[in-house]
């Protein structure tokens, strides 16, 4: 397995928060941004649940976790609160679309 890393600017190493997965920075970015598949929903749960919010958008936008919060809420845990708070809100102030 690749060694895991804070810094996510080596994209060849592992994004701390997928410390059971081998899958780069780079790969993660590749599967983030291709079409919806099970594994995408996957990694981005894992992504949501486990990684700090400033580092989420490294990899996705807003509009996308927006689009995803539905189907991805079981795989939250206990994040899920905050996704939902944080997405809903941006979304009554305007800031991103329903």
């Amino acid at each position: 397995m690749r060694a895991l890393t804070t810094d996510l600017t080596q994209t060849e190493r592992r994004p701390y928060f997928l410390w059971d997965e081998d899958v780069s920075i780079v790969e993660l970015k590749e599967i983030l941004r291709g079409p919806d598949s099970p594994r995408r929903q996957q990694l981005l749960g894992k992504m949501l649940r486990e990684a700090r919010d400033v580092d989420v958008w490294h990899f996705v936008t807003p509009a996308v976790v927006a689009e995803a919060l539905p189907v991805l809420g079981r795989r939250l845990g206990r994040r899920r609160p905050f996704w939902e708070f944080l997405i809903h809100g941006w979304q009554d102030d305007g800031l991103l679309d329903r």
